[in-house]
């Protein structure tokens, strides 16, 4: 079976041309031929990638997202990365349908972008911390339970962030390079628009919206295909 591996929030600008960035995804376009959800959770584990998704219909976005570990009924680096890839496969990609609900997405300026509830952003605990520098101090992981969001201004006037972020759940993930649900619950909480330099030279953007919404984008790159047994 061949697994699309993508970076998805490419482009953190203070790094030296050619860094890689963005956070690596795992997507199975072909769903269907995994019915079984004990397979699926075994082929996400398997991978590794903090996020996995299966496309189980490409025409109307269908997916299903899993960690090593389990199901997400929403994730913003999987929705982002599937629909930057649907649409280089020819699909219009407009709205994505995770468990969660409807996701709209576009492209612009080269950046994808997911349009979703910041309701459905849970589950993540947001530490700020007074410098950039005592971010980057931090151990992978830092001692503690649940997911940690660690956050400092760079620039608070023009709404720059940086931040690193930690699952802590116990499935070989220790640091996630670039969470889209965190940053979403980050633009909530703050309530602006936000750009945010993740891991170690991934980029997120945000858009506050207000009424519990927020817009989400970033640039996609193809790490190339894995053939792998299902």
């Amino acid at each position: 079976m061949d697994v699309h591996v993508l970076r998805v929030f490419t482009g953190r600008p203070d790094r030296a041309a050619g860094a890689a960035g963005g956070n690596p995804l795992g997507v199975v376009t072909d769903g269907p031929a995994v019915p079984d959800p004990a397979e699926r959770q075994r082929l996400a584990a398997e991978l590794g990638f903090s996020e996995t998704v299966f496309v189980d219909d490409a025409e109307r976005g269908v997916v299903d997202i899993r960690t090593p570990s389990g199901r997400l009924a929403f994730a913003g680096h999987p929705l982002v990365g599937v629909a930057w890839l649907l649409r280089q496969h020819g699909y219009a990609a407009d709205v994505l349908r995770p468990p969660a609900g409807e996701v709209p997405s576009w492209t612009a300026d080269g950046i994808t972008w997911i349009r979703a509830r910041a309701s459905w952003a849970t589950g993540r605990l947001l530490q700020q911390y007074a410098m950039p520098a005592d971010v980057d101090a931090l151990p992978s992981p830092p001692p503690g339970e649940g997911w940690l969001y660690a956050w400092s201004w760079q620039d608070e006037p023009a709404g720059r962030v940086r931040a690193r972020g930690f699952p802590r759940r116990g499935d070989g993930i220790t640091e996630d390079e670039a969470t889209g649900t965190a940053a979403l619950s980050l633009t909530a909480a703050l309530e602006r628009s936000l750009t945010i330099s993740q891991g170690r030279a991934s980029l997120i953007r945000t858009r506050y919206e207000g009424e519990d919404t927020a817009s989400l984008g970033g640039g996609v790159a193809s790490g190339g295909v894995r053939v792998v047994n299902a």
